[in-house]
């Protein structure tokens, strides 16, 4: 497709939004479900899926007065979400010990939307909206991700939106802290339509991070007669911060502290919007056709003066200088970097749910088509002054992929017993442009991904489930064609992925849930680049082996508990790490050594207690040691540049107390995150990234 094309999108998607809204508006039924595509949807839900789930509801996040995304998911098994500039705009996920940075084996989506700007060509997340913005999450892990993709090696996160209420109503909410922090949010909705407005403020985990966005969305849901429904959505989020790509060495962590962070006027600046339409027609008693069109524009300029501690972009002394421990400034050097990015996304994906008993077995049918479509258009400009917005241009390239894949489960009812096959098929083409050379090559993927999954439910409150399935993922664009627009024949990650766990719910207020799992990769891909660093690409065969666990129960007096531990004893390289070009041994890897970023033990509990008004909440999050590169180092060097060594564990605690005055329908709130100002490592991917500081906020919240 033509980059013209996709300049045209924009006036496409908003006429076919502006095609349905007379309609749709026209047509309003009070009494409609919305159209949505769940990933689990009710609890309830959980015992037909063929795989483990789990859902972070809304007064679990409500009454934890969750920070971040990150601080969210914690409370999921198998889940590492790493921070990095301490207020989770950027926030690093992993799944059962695959590496969490930028989130890249993660499919992410909203509504059953995608999320990422550039899922199939670049997914990468520079970009995650506030947790505000939703009401519950949804982690699908199993056989049961490949209706989604096109990740499907470690699992599926759901964010779903708050449904458009019929009556007016909504509420203003306001909080402030420590750090220069500032949230408010106002929600207003009726008649199927509902807007809220976020404005967040802060200052990050370093010095000279500050950060300021804006999130507006517009969300509505129209009766269209008897059998149909459309949920329209429009979203516009805008981001201006000072934030640094760089980390610490490890003389600078000693020598100066946590905090520091010479890069002041490095800058971040983000525009996003987004629309998105979803349509449900009730095709018979037994048919439901879902179809989501979708379309997003992405744009994002980072300016920066290092991108890692070992970036000689301020010259070979700059570099030493930072090795040893010794202060810089780096607006001498006058030199800075701007990687320059536009991604524009659109696809639609028709889903059918029917049940039949063609197999001569009561079953349920989940199937359907997607066509995706993404451009990237990538520039770096190099500028001779700190604050340079402006100046030579050393890269402009186009990248654009379709991506069109099919998919289908069918599950079969056989009494207590489950039965569910699926098959996904991918097909991918990618090109890339050099546009200052003229450079150009394309390439293709194909791929099955086949899955089975199985439960058994000798009793309602019992199920004991089983799955095996593809995992894949597959390769970004600029490595699977290099910028001289030849093929670097690099493949896809695969993998073999077992589960086998129980489900229980022993009582209304308690469920419980444990899950062995192996995830056995032939190959896994190792991004070396970071964002323009000179690691070379490279894969290895390697093997993850552990349990989660994980239950919440509701005890008497008020009291509540609630945990989620993973262990992952093995997460190993199989095979050394080579490089995918050249089949050179990456430095320090070796067959039975730990992969890096994979902590063998994860821990987050909770301790609640609601009484007369008052909800209180305690929590305790550890994460275990774990190695920072493929040569297990144990000890940094003294004058290291903060990209190896192991990553101590940690243990940090929060809290929150709510006190809810009910005839006035106002909530008072105070949280505490970080309680004792624990100084702890959390990256060393660029250098050494350190967590958030103590947060105490105030705040209050009014319901109308």
């Amino acid at each position: 497709m033509s980059l013209n094309k996709h300049n045209a999108l924009r006036p496409l998607a908003l006429a076919i939004f502006a095609a349905y809204a007379p309609l749709a508006a026209a047509q309003q039924d009070n009494g409609v479900v919305m159209p949505r595509i769940d990933v689990i949807g009710s609890p309830e839900k959980l015992s037909e899926i063929p795989g483990s789930g789990e859902i972070v509801d809304q007064q679990t996040l409500e009454t934890s007065r969750v920070f971040t995304a990150n601080e969210a998911l914690r409370k999921v098994p198998g889940v590492t979400a790493r921070d990095e500039e301490g207020l989770g705009l950027r926030p690093n996920i992993g799944i059962r010990g695959l590496n969490p940075t930028r989130s890249t084996k993660v499919t992410l989506l909203e509504d059953g939307i995608p999320l990422a700007y550039a899922p199939y060509g670049d997914n990468a997340s520079y970009y995650h909206p506030p947790i505000d913005r939703f009401e519950r999450i949804e982690v699908l892990k199993g056989a049961g991700q490949i209706l989604f993709g096109p990740q499907t090696i470690g699992g599926v996160i759901n964010y779903i939106t708050p449904t458009p209420p019929q009556k007016f109503g909504g509420f203003v909410s306001a909080a402030a802290g420590n750090r220069d922090y500032f949230n408010g949010k106002v929600q207003v909705g009726g008649k199927g339509m509902l807007l809220d407005y976020t404005r967040k403020q802060g200052d990050g985990a370093r010095d000279n991070i500050e950060t300021a966005l804006n999130d507006l969305n517009f969300k509505a849901v129209f009766g269209l007669g008897a059998k149909q429904a459309l949920t329209v959505r429009a979203s516009y989020f805008t981001e201006d911060s000072t934030v640094t790509y760089s980390g610490l060495t490890d003389a600078e962590f000693r020598n100066f502290g946590a905090r520091y962070n010479p890069f002041k006027n490095d800058k971040f600046d983000i525009e996003r919007w987004g629309a998105s339409a979803t349509h449900e027609w009730q095709l018979g008693g037994d048919a439901l056709l879902i179809t989501n069109l979708y379309f997003s524009s992405f744009d994002r300029d980072w300016w920066r003066q290092s991108s890692t501690t070992t970036d000689s972009q301020c010259g070979a002394g700059f570099v030493t200088a930072r090795a040893n421990g010794v202060a810089v400034d780096p607006d001498g050097c006058n030199s800075v970097q701007g990687r320059l990015r536009q991604y524009y996304t659109w696809g639609i994906e028709p889903r059918l749910r029917l049940t039949h008993n063609a197999f001569g077995v009561k079953s349920e049918l989940e199937a359907g088509v997607k066509a995706h479509f993404e451009t990237q258009k990538r520039q770096q400009v190099n500028g001779t002054s700190p604050t340079a917005r402006s100046g030579t241009t050393v890269e402009r390239s186009l990248r654009e992929t379709d991506a069109y894949s099919a998919f289908a489960q069918n599950r079969f009812l056989l009494g207590s017993w489950t039965l569910t096959p699926g098959l996904r098929f991918e097909r991918i083409n990618s090109s890339r442009t050099d546009q200052l050379t003229g450079a150009t090559g394309s390439d293709s993927l194909s791929e099955w991904i086949p899955s089975l999954g199985a439960t058994y439910s000798p009793v309602k409150t019992l199920t004991v489930l089983a799955g095996v399935h593809r995992g894949f993922a597959p390769p970004r664009t600029e490595d699977v064609i290099s910028g001289t627009g030849t093929s670097t024949e690099v493949g896809p990650e695969l993998s073999t992925n077992w589960e086998l766990g129980v489900r229980a719910e022993p009582t209304a207020a308690t469920n419980l849930q444990a899950t062995l799992f192996r995830n056995d990769f032939k190959r896994q891909i190792a991004v070396g680049s970071i964002a323009g660093g000179s690691t070379p690409l490279a894969e290895g065969e390697t093997l993850y082996q552990g349990l989660e666990l994980s239950g919440k129960a509701g005890l008497a007096g008020g009291w509540s508990v609630r945990a989620a531990y993973t262990w992952l004893p093995t997460a190993k390289q199989v095979t050394p790490f080579r490089q995918v070009v050249g089949g050179a041994l990456v430095a320090g890897s070796a067959a039975g050594k730990r992969l890096p970023y994979a902590p063998k033990q994860q821990f987050t509990a909770g301790l609640g207690y609601a009484k007369a008004g008052w909800d209180a909440q305690l929590e305790a999050v550890y994460v275990g040691d774990m190695y920072s590169d493929f040569a297990n180092t144990e000890s940094a060097p003294a004058n290291g540049n903060g990209q190896v060594g192991k990553i101590a564990a940690y243990t940090i605690w929060n809290a929150a107390l709510n006190y809810h005055l009910q005839p006035y329908r106002t909530t008072l709130f105070l949280t505490m995150k970080n309680l004792a100002d624990k100084t702890y490592i959390v990256d060393r991917t660029r250098g050494i990234q350190v967590g958030m500081p103590r947060l105490v906020q105030a705040g209050l919240k009014y319901a109308f």
